[in-house]
């Protein structure tokens, strides 16, 4: 299990779950709430680093948005570093997965002397991916009008919890290479409930004018970009983009993966781990 905490710091409080030993490494999600039970994303982190697994502002017991501008990503990232500081380091590594990745652009963009090094996976730096026929969320994929249909269900806050739990399954059954090993790969302590309210900013705000692709040349940080080469969240393209247009990145490439390399690729992943050391 992972142990919380509750960090005053100069934005307010916030809830983190801390697990590991090592140099210090932050992981989020732009619209996720964490508990005690950790991430599939950010376990295997946790063999070389002290992880800082953060509920950002509107998730669980951390600070709310005064404002539904607090919840972009330029907010998101005064946030985490004012937790930074509340925790006394000089800089920390920041991995994020999906939108985490793209909150890891946007810090590698805004805040680089704070980081030692930025992973970023399963992610784009544009909005475009909206359009890419191989993305669930283009209009033009065969799945788009279900997994709208989902989204909408889920806004519910009403909705029963098995019921909830159909859904998300569903939905992550869209976003994996092998859709029989689904129990195989989740079967384990998690957590990530999705949080309306930012999924909501995200999606309907932020998201209009998404796009960090001219800034990325201006990242000198280390970098590491993952993806699955079937990922029908943010197709592959968009991690080979953000590679090159990123000096140095490097790419890591998960050939029997969807969205999800972390469960769908175990052993391969923590070879990647190790290798962003």
């Amino acid at each position: 299990m992972w142990e919380q905490r509750l960090i005053e710091t100069s934005r307010g409080m916030f809830e983190i779950f801390v697990k590991g030993s090592g140099s210090p490494l932050c992981v989020t999600h732009l619209y996720s709430e964490f508990n005690s039970n950790g991430n599939t994303v950010a376990n295997p982190f946790t063999e070389y680093h002290t992880v800082y697994l953060v509920n950002l502002r509107g998730a669980g017991q951390s600070a709310p948005s005064l404002t539904e501008h607090d919840l972009n990503m330029r907010e998101s990232v005064k946030d985490l570093e004012a937790i930074r500081e509340a925790l006394h380091h000089e800089k920390w590594a920041f991995a994020g997965h999906s939108t985490g990745g793209m909150l890891a652009l946007v810090y590698a963009i805004l805040a680089e002397q704070s980081l030692t090094k930025v992973i970023s996976g399963g992610a784009a730096a544009s909005n475009e991916y909206m359009r890419h026929k191989g993305s669930i969320y283009c209009k033009d994929n065969e799945n788009n009008k279900r997994i709208r249909e989902i989204m909408q269900q889920l806004n519910d806050s009403q909705m029963p919890l098995e019921e909830r739990r159909k859904l998300n399954r569903e939905w992550t059954e869209m976003s994996i290479f092998y859709k029989d090993r689904y129990d195989e790969y989740f079967n384990r302590p998690n957590s990530g409930k999705v949080v309306s309210d930012r999924l909501n900013y995200y999606s309907y705000v932020e998201l209009k004018n998404y796009d960090l692709r001219t800034q990325l040349p201006e990242i000198t940080v280390p970098t590491y970009i993952y993806c699955g080469l079937y990922d029908t969240q943010c197709p592959y393209d968009f991690s080979r983009e953000m590679a090159e247009l990123i000096p140095n990145a490097k790419l890591f490439t998960f050939d029997e993966s969807n969205h999800y390399p972390f469960v769908e690729e175990e052993e391969k992943f923590a070879e990647f781990v190790k290798a962003t050391l």
